[in-house]
Order: C-alpha cells, then structure tokens, then sequence
C-alpha cells in the first residue's frame, strides 16, 4: 500500500504539507482514501479537519488549480503538462490548467549570490562588469537577471532556486507512488497510463531543473536555424558569433550561449532587446507588419516540428520576442518536444489528409497512435469520417488547423484513448501557435502556411536520392542481421545442450485461472488448520493441569484465540474476492 512506502521520514514533512493542502481545497475524502491521514497520525502529525472544505463551492477544476498553485513548483510544473494532455481532459479543465502561471516571489539576494559564487567560481560583481541584483522576473524554478560583461555584452542570467531540489524530489517520488496507487486501484484512471505520465512528467521536470541541458536544446535550434531564410526573404545567416550583437539579419533569433558561466544551475545569455509577444500595441508603435511576423513565425516553428522534429514545444508569447525588420526571437528551450522520423511522417500524413479532407488517412493515422489499446476501431472509424467529412468544401483559410486536431483528439477520450506523451506535446503546440498567428493577424491561415511545407517535405521523402538511401540503410540492417544470425543459431543450440532453454508462455486468463485456484487451496489449508486448532483445544480443555487463565487452560484458550483469528481472516479473505469478482 501506498502508506507503507511512503511513511520514509524523508517525505513526512512534505507529505503534511500536502495533505493538508488538498484538505482545505475540498479534498479530504481523496486524502483518507489514499491513506495520508493514517501515515500522519502514526508519525505523530495530526492534521486539522476543520475547515476542510473551505473553497468547496468552486467547481472542480478551478479547486485542482487553486491546490496546485498552493502545492508548490512541481506541482504547478506538472499542471502546465497536464495543459498539453486534451487526449485526457475536457476543454474546462485544460483552460483552467492553462491559468498556472509560473511566477514566484524573488528568492532573498544573499542566497543567491552565494549559490551563484559557488558555480561561477568568484562572487558575481567579480565575474561581470554589471550585475542587477533585482530580478528582472522570479519563477517557481529559477529567476532572471540581467548583467553586463567586460566586452560590454549585455547578458541574462538565469539561476536556479537554491534548495529547489530536494523539495521537487520529494514530491516525484509522492508522484511516483500516487500514480502506482491510481493505476493499482482504479480500472478508470488505468486506461490513462498514469504511471506513464508520472515518468515522462519526471523526466521532463529533471531535464528543466538542468540549465545547462536547456543550452544545449537553444544550441540544437540555433544549428537547425543556420541559413535559414523566409520563402519570402533572401538567405541570411544565423547570429550564433560569440559576443555578436542582436541586430543580426538573421529572420529567427535564437541566443547566444556563453559556456565558460553556464552549467547545471547557472545559465549565462545574450540578452534580447525587443518587444514581448504579448505588447501588441507595442508591435504597432515600432511599425512592426504583424502578417509578416504571424506567417514567419508558424513557418519557423513548422520547419521544427516537421523537417528537423526537435522543436520548442511552448511557444506561448512570453517565450516570443518581436525585433526591428519583422525578425523573432525565441527564448527558453527548458520544454522542447521530439519527434522521431516515423512520427513526423504520420504527423505529415495526418494535416495533409485533414486539409485535403482525406477521412481515410486520418482514421489510419489515428488508429496507429492508439497503438495496443483495445479499440471499437469501426467506431473509431466512422467517428473520424464523419469529423473530416463536415469540413468538405470549406475554404482552407477558413480551417482552424489547431481546433480540428484538438477536436480530433476529443474523439479519443470519449473512447478512453490516450495519445502517447511526444505527440501530446505536439498538439499543445499547434494550438498555441495558432492562436498567437491569429492574435497577430485576424486573417492568420495555418492550413495554407503549413501546406506548402507539408508537400514538400513529402516529396522530398520520395525523391530518388531518398529512395536509395532508405534501401541503403535497409539492407544494411538485414545485412547485419543475417551476419549475426549464425552467432545467435550457435547460442541457441547450446543452451539447448545445456539443457538451458527455456520457453515462457503466457496465457493471461490461465494464469487468473491458476492464481484462483492457489488462493482457494491455501484458504482451505487455513480451514483445515481452523479445524485442527478447534479439536485439539476442545481435547485440551478436558485435560485437567497444566497452567490456567481465568480458570480455565490457558493452552486451550490460546488455541481458541488463533482459531478465531484464523476464522476472521478467512471471512475477510473470501469478502474481498467476492468483491474483486464483483468488480
């Protein structure tokens, strides 16, 4: 159980917190459920019940929001991942979890300069020419600072919160065995795959928590963006040279990394001069073509997602900055998305069958990302049909590319199906992407800036040079197979001799079959054994001597009272497997 393995002192403090939390939100039946209120109170920490339901009266998502927000940094973390998963959650809950905002009071500047002269080596004042000790913003994980060096550079400086670890440790591992209990428990959440989401939510939060991992991604895009030009622009070449100042010609913007500063909880770079994705008016002051900036910006972040499949997968407009000559600048790569060449290709196949409103290759797609869960696949089928087949005729600036896979998904949750983590990251995306092109410029078409991509990355799989280096890398593969084939025949033959070879199979219903009959045999020998007890003691209370209890033999009472603990636990045992059966 759940308060076995977590009743570690370690998580104790942190585990009150949290209960206590989900109390006061109106959740203190989910808490005595999972056994939190038992763990604390045999550790000595009594949680207060009054009161317990004090923002009861607030629907449900907007209750898990407010206690993730009060939950601390994980928490808020794993809710703006839960924003990306609409294969799971209807459309109220994934707006209300789009409401996080990552934002934190600033972490006292002592500490931080102590933790930033322990990875930098000297004390910051010593390290740049300027340094401003007032954030220029605070999150949950890290806060920003901006700085000056010697060259006159003018840098951000990105720091972790000192002591942010072991705090979201902790509550991974709660995590952990929150999904363990879920998936053990419930047939309804088990379809969902929560231990699966845990792992990759774990992942993804370890990988944010190192810096110098999120340089590496903002070095990767760079690379991907080296000679990238604008269909409707000339070639320009990327500004990646050290100490090069912003007004680069270069269309995408990525910064630079400075790497003799940068490492696991420091993160040095070039400092963006530009306007926030979210000042529109500003955009218009500066003179700024926001059709230029809405069409570039989906093209670059479409050239990401299709052509290199390595792409920032939280492209909201605090992320997004706007520079003179309708250029954009990307920041914070902490969440990137990774595509592998198989799923780009459904993914290619998908859009162009949602645009060309082809139902049949949607449906195929689909299906193919459901993987092995079990299906009503006609159902499916002529669900995804009928979907595709509304937007027949309908002019393909008019289609909502976002909305339509958004809605496509929607189809599989009402089949309990879950989309795989990349692909849900992948959607999330989309949306938001689309819904910046749109608040740029009202007439914003993502089907027709996606199509020509689309077309041509397809046809580049096709041409002869990729034809031949697909079979190359084919034969090459069959080619090793069979040079190791006569190795694993030899293997094979002499575990046989050795009399080591062993073949598992695994029927599932047999083996519920066997795991019933060992449970009713072992509650047949605790019957007999019941039995025995009860006769040996009835003989036993007839012969006199012998020490006494209560007057009478104290041996026979003894085995009176193992044969009644024997009997409830037999009573209990067939309960539950009633139960079970029943379920």
């Amino acid at each position: 159980m759940l308060w076995q393995a977590i009743s570690a002192v370690r998580d104790v403090g942190r585990l009150h917190d949290i209960a206590s939390i989900l109390i006061r939100y109106g959740f203190g039946d989910l808490v005595r459920r999972m056994g939190l209120a038992n763990v604390l109170e045999r550790t000595g920490r009594a949680l207060r019940w009054n009161n317990a339901e004090e923002f009861a009266h607030l629907p449900p998502p907007a209750r898990v929001r407010r206690a993730l927000e009060e939950l601390g940094p994980t928490f808020v973390k794993l809710g703006q991942v839960l924003a990306t998963r609409v294969d799971l959650f209807e459309p109220e809950w994934i707006a209300e979890f789009g409401k996080l905002q990552d934002s934190a009071p600033a972490a006292p500047w002592a500490d931080i300069c102590l933790q930033l002269a322990e990875d930098l080596g000297a004390p910051p004042e010593e390290i740049f020419a300027a340094f401003d000790s007032e954030p220029l913003a605070a999150a949950s994980i890290a806060q920003v600072h901006r700085a000056r060096l010697d060259d006159g550079s003018e840098v951000v400086v990105k720091v972790r919160r000192p002591g942010i670890r072991p705090i979201i440790e902790a509550d991974l591992r709660w995590l952990s065995r929150l999904a363990e209990l879920a998936e053990a428990e419930s047939p309804e959440l088990r379809s969902f795959h929560p231990r699966e989401v845990v792992r990759q939510f774990t992942q993804s939060l370890r990988r944010e928590l190192d810096f110098a991992g999120e340089c590496r991604n903002a070095e990767r895009i760079a690379e991907n963006f080296t000679g990238y030009a604008d269909p409707d622009s000339p070639a320009v070449l990327h500004d990646g040279e050290q100490g090069a100042p912003v007004q680069s010609p270069a269309i995408i913007v990525i910064p630079h990394v400075y790497w003799e500063w940068s490492g696991e909880r420091v993160c040095v770079q070039q400092f963006i001069e530009g306007i926030p994705g979210r000042k529109l008016a500003a955009v218009d002051q500066a003179g700024l073509n926001r059709k230029i900036l809405a069409r570039r910006g989906a093209r670059a972040v479409l050239k990401t997602i299709v052509e290199d499949g390595f792409f920032h997968a939280d492209p909201h407009p605090g992320n997004v900055f706007y520079l003179p000559g309708n250029r954009i600048a990307f920041i914070d790569f902490g969440m990137v998305g990774r595509l592998t060449e198989e799923r780009r290709n459904q993914l290619i196949l998908l859009l162009l069958g949602l645009v060309k409103h082809e139902p049949q290759r949607v449906a195929d797609v689909m299906l193919d990302w459901t993987g092995d869960a079990a299906v009503d696949e006609d159902g499916l089928m002529l669900e995804i049909q009928a979907f595709v087949d509304q937007y027949h005729g309908v002019a393909l600036k008019q289609l909502k590319l976002g909305a339509m896979l958004s809605d496509l998904v929607a189809i599989l949750r009402q089949h309990r199906l879950a989309l795989p983590t990349d692909l849900s990251l992948l959607v999330k995306a989309f949306v938001t992407l689309e819904g910046m092109g749109r608040e740029l410029d009202p007439d914003f078409d993502m089907a027709g800036e996606a199509m020509p991509l689309l077309e041509q990355v397809l046809r580049a799989r096709y041409t002869p040079v990729a034809i031949v280096r697909r079979g190359w890398r084919t034969a090459g593969e069959v080619l090793a197979l069979m040079a190791g084939l006569p190795r694993d025949l030899s293997r094979l033959l002499r575990a046989a001799r050795r009399g080591r070879l062993e073949m598992h199979i695994d029927v599932t219903h047999l083996k519920h079959v066997g795991n019933q009959l060992d449970s009713a045999a072992n509650r047949l020998v605790v019957g007999i054994v019941i039995a025995a007890l009860i006769i040996g003691s009835s003989i036993v209370m007839t012969v006199p001597g012998g020490p006494t209890l209560l007057g009478l033999p104290f041996f026979g009472l003894l085995g009176y009272l193992g044969a009644a603990v024997g009997g409830v636990w037999l009573l209990l045992s067939i309960w539950k497997s009633n139960r079970a059966n029943r379920e």
